[in-house]
Protein backbone atom coordinates (compact mmCIF):
# COMPACT_ATOMS: atom_id res chain seq x y z
CA UNK A 1 0.00 0.00 0.00
CA UNK A 2 1.45 2.92 -1.36
CA UNK A 3 0.39 6.25 0.81
CA UNK A 4 0.16 10.05 -0.52
CA UNK A 5 2.01 11.93 2.32
CA UNK A 6 2.47 15.89 2.26
CA UNK A 7 4.53 17.61 4.48
CA UNK A 8 5.99 21.33 5.08
CA UNK A 9 9.79 22.43 4.40
CA UNK A 10 11.86 24.55 5.95
CA UNK A 11 12.94 26.65 2.93
CA UNK A 12 11.44 30.05 4.11
CA UNK A 13 12.55 31.64 0.95
CA UNK A 14 9.54 34.20 0.34
CA UNK A 15 7.64 33.58 3.47
CA UNK A 16 6.20 36.79 5.25
CA UNK A 17 6.36 35.92 9.11
CA UNK A 18 4.74 38.25 11.74
CA UNK A 19 6.42 37.59 15.44
CA UNK A 20 4.52 38.78 18.75
CA UNK A 21 6.57 39.69 22.09
CA UNK A 22 5.77 39.91 25.27
CA UNK A 23 8.00 42.61 26.71
CA UNK A 24 7.25 41.06 30.24
CA UNK A 25 10.22 38.74 31.22
CA UNK A 26 12.22 40.23 28.73
CA UNK A 27 15.05 39.03 29.93
CA UNK A 28 13.62 35.70 28.49
CA UNK A 29 11.40 37.04 25.81
CA UNK A 30 14.35 39.00 23.85
CA UNK A 31 16.70 35.92 23.84
CA UNK A 32 13.24 34.01 22.35
CA UNK A 33 13.31 36.58 20.10
CA UNK A 34 16.96 36.25 18.87
CA UNK A 35 16.64 32.95 18.62
CA UNK A 36 13.94 32.84 16.41
CA UNK A 37 15.59 35.44 14.58
CA UNK A 38 17.98 33.48 13.74
CA UNK A 39 15.65 30.46 13.14
CA UNK A 40 14.39 32.55 10.38
CA UNK A 41 17.07 34.19 8.92
CA UNK A 42 18.96 30.83 8.72
CA UNK A 43 16.41 28.95 6.86
CA UNK A 44 16.08 31.91 4.27
CA UNK A 45 13.27 34.01 5.43
CA UNK A 46 14.57 37.73 4.27
CA UNK A 47 14.65 39.99 7.60
CA UNK A 48 12.65 42.81 5.79
CA UNK A 49 9.64 39.94 5.40
CA UNK A 50 9.58 39.79 9.46
CA UNK A 51 7.50 41.71 11.45
CA UNK A 52 7.92 42.22 15.16
CA UNK A 53 5.06 43.17 17.45
CA UNK A 54 5.82 44.29 21.33
CA UNK A 55 3.07 43.56 23.55
CA UNK A 56 3.14 44.13 27.44
CA UNK A 57 2.57 40.43 28.52
CA UNK A 58 1.65 37.13 27.56
CA UNK A 59 -1.75 37.74 28.10
CA UNK A 60 -2.34 39.93 25.40
CA UNK A 61 -0.45 37.97 22.62
CA UNK A 62 -3.15 36.44 21.60
CA UNK A 63 -5.38 39.39 20.52
CA UNK A 64 -2.31 41.08 18.49
CA UNK A 65 -1.40 37.38 16.82
CA UNK A 66 -4.86 37.38 15.53
CA UNK A 67 -4.97 41.06 13.99
CA UNK A 68 -1.52 40.12 12.36
CA UNK A 69 -3.07 36.73 11.09
CA UNK A 70 -6.46 38.45 9.87
CA UNK A 71 -4.51 41.21 8.03
CA UNK A 72 -3.25 38.33 5.22
CA UNK A 73 0.32 39.68 5.00
CA UNK A 74 1.90 36.89 6.99
CA UNK A 75 2.14 33.13 6.01
CA UNK A 76 2.55 32.21 9.77
CA UNK A 77 3.06 34.18 13.36
CA UNK A 78 5.25 33.10 15.73
CA UNK A 79 4.35 34.12 19.27
CA UNK A 80 6.69 34.50 22.73
CA UNK A 81 6.59 34.81 26.19
CA UNK A 82 7.04 34.06 29.43
CA UNK A 83 4.95 32.91 31.88
CA UNK A 84 7.02 32.06 35.05
CA UNK A 85 4.99 30.64 38.74
CA UNK A 86 5.26 32.55 41.10
CA UNK A 87 2.85 32.57 44.44
CA UNK A 88 -0.18 32.78 43.39
CA UNK A 89 -2.50 31.84 41.00
CA UNK A 90 -1.54 34.41 38.26
CA UNK A 91 0.62 31.76 36.04
CA UNK A 92 -2.16 29.68 35.41
CA UNK A 93 -4.94 31.88 34.28
CA UNK A 94 -2.25 33.99 32.24
CA UNK A 95 -0.79 30.47 30.78
CA UNK A 96 -3.88 28.97 29.94
CA UNK A 97 -5.45 32.16 28.23
CA UNK A 98 -2.10 32.85 26.20
CA UNK A 99 -2.64 29.08 25.34
CA UNK A 100 -6.53 28.81 24.62
CA UNK A 101 -6.15 32.31 22.48
CA UNK A 102 -3.21 31.49 20.37
CA UNK A 103 -5.21 28.31 19.69
CA UNK A 104 -8.71 29.80 19.16
CA UNK A 105 -6.78 33.03 16.86
CA UNK A 106 -5.28 29.91 14.70
CA UNK A 107 -8.21 27.73 14.01
CA UNK A 108 -10.44 30.81 13.63
CA UNK A 109 -8.37 32.64 10.93
CA UNK A 110 -7.06 29.66 9.23
CA UNK A 111 -2.98 30.84 9.75
CA UNK A 112 -0.55 28.85 11.62
CA UNK A 113 -0.12 31.13 15.10
CA UNK A 114 2.73 29.00 16.55
CA UNK A 115 3.34 28.66 20.26
CA UNK A 116 6.16 29.86 21.69
CA UNK A 117 5.44 31.09 25.11
CA UNK A 118 7.55 29.79 28.07
CA UNK A 119 5.18 28.69 31.08
CA UNK A 120 7.93 27.34 33.97
CA UNK A 121 8.40 27.04 37.64
CA UNK A 122 11.47 29.06 38.01
CA UNK A 123 13.54 31.89 35.89
CA UNK A 124 16.18 29.70 35.70
CA UNK A 125 14.69 27.35 34.17
CA UNK A 126 12.99 29.88 31.36
CA UNK A 127 16.42 31.34 30.81
CA UNK A 128 17.74 27.11 30.38
CA UNK A 129 15.04 27.06 26.75
CA UNK A 130 16.30 30.84 25.64
CA UNK A 131 19.23 29.93 24.49
CA UNK A 132 20.22 27.74 27.76
CA UNK A 133 21.10 23.94 28.31
CA UNK A 134 17.56 23.12 26.86
CA UNK A 135 18.88 25.04 23.37
CA UNK A 136 16.20 27.60 22.24
CA UNK A 137 12.61 27.45 22.00
CA UNK A 138 12.38 30.93 20.01
CA UNK A 139 14.36 29.02 17.18
CA UNK A 140 12.10 25.90 17.19
CA UNK A 141 9.08 28.35 17.22
CA UNK A 142 10.50 29.77 13.95
CA UNK A 143 11.10 26.60 12.43
CA UNK A 144 7.55 25.08 13.04
CA UNK A 145 6.21 28.40 11.67
CA UNK A 146 8.19 27.51 8.44
CA UNK A 147 7.15 24.25 8.16
CA UNK A 148 3.70 25.12 8.92
CA UNK A 149 3.52 27.99 6.61
CA UNK A 150 5.02 25.81 3.75
CA UNK A 151 2.50 23.24 4.02
CA UNK A 152 -0.07 25.46 4.17
CA UNK A 153 0.92 26.45 0.95
CA UNK A 154 0.50 23.10 -0.62
CA UNK A 155 -2.69 22.21 0.99
CA UNK A 156 -3.90 25.67 -0.50
CA UNK A 157 -2.60 25.95 -3.67
CA UNK A 158 -3.46 24.68 -7.04
CA UNK A 159 -0.53 22.93 -7.63
CA UNK A 160 -0.39 19.18 -7.02
CA UNK A 161 1.71 18.67 -4.07
CA UNK A 162 2.66 14.96 -5.04
CA UNK A 163 4.53 13.81 -8.26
Amino acid sequence: MVLRQIEGSLHGQGLRIGVVVSRFNQVVTSRLLDGAMEGLLQHGVREHDIIVAWVPGSFEIPLVAKKMAESNRYEAIICLGAVIKGETAHFDYVAGEASNGIAKAALEVGVPIIFGVLTTYTTEQALDRAGGEQGNKGFEAAESAIEMATLMRLLGGSEEPLA
